[in-house]
């Protein structure tokens, strides 16, 4: 917000103007002193106890426990030009030499950049719990407590797939913050959020929590966040999420701005059991292991229930499995619908990948799903999550005709090993939707391999053509896409 004082420039004549025009005021009010009597007050006792409808008592709680972050870093600001006037980047176009015998190119400059976040209190002996976003890649840290003191942290370790980061300072004992419990988090309870937005100083806001367990919103790799529409702005990042008790339940992280630089109404915070395993885990081990179980779930829509003849919509469905992985060895298959993990309902594939990753590697668990009208249990013993990469392969563009909206091609060894698929993968390749198809609402992409339609395999165009023709109004498409099978309903 830009601000200008009143005394500048053109202003001066306006002000005094008013302040001319106030002590007018002041003359004939005292001109009137004596038709008038003077005005009576009614003043609060002095011992009169605090508003029951204040949070104050609980701020003032709170406050000490949470603290300002700054950090910097030193980046690349790009490619200068040489003396020559061509930047480098360009030089191959004009042979090995600078053109007329032009000088020395100059490394790229460094530029020192400032970020402004914020921290919770979480033990005594200095650790802070703050997101990793606020000091990702920083060469310095500072931490600024609630009494302007100043100290240099530690990053003892962050953990970037949760956007969790956790700091380490020297400065005798400190008060930590209560902790509360996420899990006990309802819609509709108070929470108040703290930070120092926009570098204005601390700062508290109130909300209710709009809603728990939010999900594929693309933030993070793992999600399971508290929605709240307290105010969240920039600078409130990894700062305390509180009940109306002063606990902390969660650490405020994203906003969904649509343009805009601030807050919307529409803020998320990382569930403080969340926040608590990673920190656990960094500070007793110097990194985060996760429990793996080896599958690519996906959601149960009602056209994925009613093609499966799931009478309910609930749990994940299982599109592919790792090989293996413990899911293959202990019999889980594509197609089923896992229901529950040790007795804990599944709701969600977002829900199936947070509830294992919470868990150690090792662990035994129970697996209940829905196979072929019947649910089945399958025991098995969790393995630790092994290192992800990421594929980005494109196919070529082809066409063919096009089969209610979709154009396919025959998988060749070449188009396999673009998708990142085995030589011998058979199906048919999407070259191309109709963005006004069925078949592009139900998720289907350029790229996708589709390899079975309503269970039936398909290994060319004749076949594909042949299962369209058969399908009814509701057709089962397992796809490979980049790797990975997923069922889609059209």
């Amino acid at each position: 917000m830009k601000m200008q004082s009143i005394w500048g420039g053109p202003k001066r004549a306006a002000a005094a103007t008013l302040l001319a025009l106030g002590l007018g005021g002041l003359a004939v009010a005292g001109a009137d002193r004596l038709l008038n009597p003077p005005a009576t007050f009614k003043f609060a006792s002095a011992d009169q106890p605090a508003s029951r409808n204040s949070f104050a008592p609980v701020v003032k709680k709170v406050l000490p426990s949470v603290v300002t972050i700054t950090s910097s870093r030193v980046v690349k600001t790009g490619l200068q030009r040489g003396d020559d006037g061509v930047p480098p980047m360009f030089r191959q176009f004009f042979g090995g030499d600078p053109p007329n015998g032009g000088g020395q190119f100059r490394m790229p400059r460094q530029q020192k950049e400032e970020g402004l976040g914020s921290g919770v209190i979480v033990s005594p002996n200095g650790y802070i719990l703050t997101n990793n976003h606020v000091v990702d890649h920083a060469t310095t840290v500072t931490v600024i407590m609630q009494d302007k003191h100043e100290y240099k942290a530690r990053v003892v370790g962050t953990d970037p797939k949760t956007d969790i980061a956790v700091l380490k300072v020297d400065a005798g004992s400190l008060d930590p913050i209560t902790i509360g419990d996420s899990d006990k988090v309802q819609v509709g309870d108070y929470v108040l959020a703290v930070g120092n937005p926009f570098g204005v100083g601390k700062t508290v806001t109130m909300g209710i929590v709009s809603a728990t367990g939010r999900a594929n919103l693309g933030i993070e790799d793992y999600e399971d966040f508290i929605q709240t529409d307290a105010s969240i702005n920039p600078g409130n990042s990894g700062g305390a999420l509180v009940n109306d008790r002063g606990e902390l339940i969660g650490i405020n992280t994203a906003i969904l701005a649509h343009g805009s630089e601030g807050n919307q109404g529409v803020g998320f915070a990382v569930p403080l059991s969340v926040a608590r395993n990673v920190m656990d885990q960094i500070v007793k081990n110097g990194k985060v292991t996760r429990a793996y179980l080896g599958v690519m779930a996906q959601e149960v829509t009602p056209s994925i229930a009613k093609a499966f003849h799931e009478p309910e919509v609930r749990g994940a469905l299982v599109g592919d499995v790792t090989p293996n992985s413990p899911a293959q060895k202990a019999g889980l298959a594509k197609g089923d619908i896992i229901l529950d993990i040790n007795g804990t309902p599944v709701n969600s594939s977002a829900e199936l990948r947070m509830h294992v990753s919470l868990m150690a590697p090792g662990t035994e668990v129970k697996v209940k799903v829905f196979r072929d009208g019947a649910e089945k249990t399958f025991p098995l013993t969790l393995a630790e999550m092994p290192t992800e990469t990421a594929r980005n392969e494109q196919p070529e563009n082809s066409s063919e005709d096009a089969l209610q909206g979709i154009t396919v091609e025959n998988a060749t060894a070449r188009t396999a090993r673009q998708l990142g698929l085995p030589p011998t993968a058979t199906g048919v390749v999407v070259t191309n939707v109709d963005p006004d198809s069925k078949a592009a609402d139900s998720g289907l992409k350029r790229g996708d391999v589709i390899q079975e339609v309503n269970h039936k395999p398909v290994r060319n165009t004749s076949d594909f053509e042949s299962a369209m023709r058969n399908a009814k109004d509701a057709t089962l498409l397992l796809v490979n896409r980049q790797g990975n099978t997923m069922y889609l309903a059209v």
